[in-house]
């Protein structure tokens, strides 16, 4: 069994929804649960034309989960209650770099107009296209948990969101209608949901299958701890040109293996994140789907996986199947029972503070893009990832698939299990049962 955590920073601090800034009474809750309030849960799917993943929580439709994503976000239908310009939500929505697009120049007439409609600037985080749309009251519904399973009652609650044109929707999945913005910005989900709800600072990804939301234990079936007291934990690191990213303090690759270790021979402080530009650092994202890194890393990177798996001589290297660079025969390659084959681990060194490494074996590491064929699933970044406050390393959904991820935003750390399968459980197997 291979349990480690990774647990994304901080959520900011979260206003609480103004009635007097909604045009209608939709803001009020419709709830029929009262304080304290329970944690929520709610299923993860994934998409397999595009390969992103959904969150069933708003009730007009699925939401793309973006770790990034600053706001909710979502097509709107045209009686949607408003917010006024001059309200703190508004304010909130259109600084502090809380949205990625920049602010609208002030509007002076809102002052004497103080019931105008305030804009709000979603962004798809696939085409990185953005528009303007009015900041209004979402309703959504989730269940309530205790942590090993669904409580009897769902409840419905609203959020703060912005509306957004149909257009934006372009290059999400089919019936998708918005994205679920889940970074450590004020109005991002977990955010709303802490400040308003009272659930505490943490919540959970596990991909495929399930997210949750509040300070809470976690079981899944087919293993019979508690998972969230015995994963690994790592401190995130802040980077305050992209203060709402989830950042990891990697200081080096290593691949393990029967050979032994073999290092990535990366140029001095190529994953260090620099605070003053924000460049580089390791950062995750439910967008991308295969990790993608700098040249300067990839490079090191690709021959230390490939001198690791070819020093017994037994594997057998096959030509390259786009994207991926290096591809090998299944056939010379040992099968394992629960992990899926052997091959080298890749190990992310984690800095002081880290409780233990975070490592990959092949179910996430690997890739198969043929019978007989296995790639590693990793990539070089577009243009060579060279731009000036761009991170080293983005880690991509393969690689984040069946590990369960606990963000605690009080004490700043990322839980991170590992790979589940070789645990007996997977993040398909929450129980989805009252």
């Amino acid at each position: 069994m291979h349990l480690h955590v990774i647990f994304p920073l901080a959520i900011s601090l979260l206003l609480v929804l103004s009635p007097a800034g909604v045009r209608r009474c939709a803001a009020q809750e419709r709830t029929g649960d009262a304080p304290p309030y329970k944690p929520l849960v709610s299923p993860l799917a994934r998409d397999s034309a595009t390969s992103l993943y959904t969150i069933s929580i708003q009730n007009s439709g699925p939401l793309v989960v973006d770790l990034a994503g600053p706001l909710v976000w979502s097509t709107c239908t045209s009686d949607h209650p408003t917010f006024s310009c001059s309200s703190r939500e508004c304010a909130s929505a259109n600084g502090d770099g809380v949205t990625p697009a920049p602010a609208p120049a002030p509007r002076p007439s809102c002052r004497k107009r103080p019931n105008c409609a305030c804009t709000a600037h979603p962004c798809n985080p696939v085409t990185g296209r953005c528009a303007a749309g009015d900041f209004t009251s979402s309703p959504m519904s989730a269940n309530t948990t205790d942590g090993r399973s669904l409580l009897p009652h769902p409840v419905s609650f609203s959020t703060v969101a912005s509306c957004a044109p149909e257009n934006l929707l372009q290059s999400l999945p089919a019936g998708a209608v918005g994205v679920a913005g889940l970074s450590r910005a004020p109005l991002s989900l977990p955010s709303q949901l802490a400040a308003r709800r009272g659930l505490g600072s943490r919540f959970a990804l596990c991909l495929p299958g399930v997210a949750v939301f509040g300070n809470t234990t976690i079981y899944l079936m087919g293993f019979p701890l508690e998972l969230t007291a015995i994963i690994g934990r790592t401190p995130l690191v802040k980077n305050p040109k992209r203060s709402g990213d989830y950042y990891i303090p990697v200081v080096a690759i290593t691949m393990v293996w029967t050979s032994g270790d073999t290092p990535a021979a990366l140029p001095p402080r190529a994953l260090e994140l620099d605070p003053a530009t924000g460049r580089g650092g390791v950062t995750l994202s439910t967008v991308a789907q295969y990790t993608a890194m700098r040249s300067d890393v990839y490079g090191p990177f690709l021959q230390a996986f490939d001198a690791a798996i070819g020093a017994p001589g037994t594997v057998k290297k096959v030509p390259e199947v786009a994207p991926f660079k290096l591809c090998y025969d299944t056939w010379s390659l040992r099968p394992l029972k629960r992990l899926g084959w052997d091959v080298p681990i890749i190990r992310l060194e984690l800095a002081a503070g880290a409780s233990s490494n975070w490592t990959m074996y092949s179910g996430n590491s690997l890739v198969q893009v043929g019978d007989r064929t296995l790639c590693l699933a990793f990539l070089e970044m577009a243009g060579g990832g060279g731009s000036d406050d761009g991170p080293a390393v983005v880690i991509g959904t393969h690689q984040l698939e069946d590990n369960l991820l606990v963000f605690d935003a009080d004490n700043e750390e990322l839980r991170f299990s590992g790979i589940l399968r070789g645990s007996g459980a997977t993040c398909s197997t929450f129980n989805f049962t009252a």
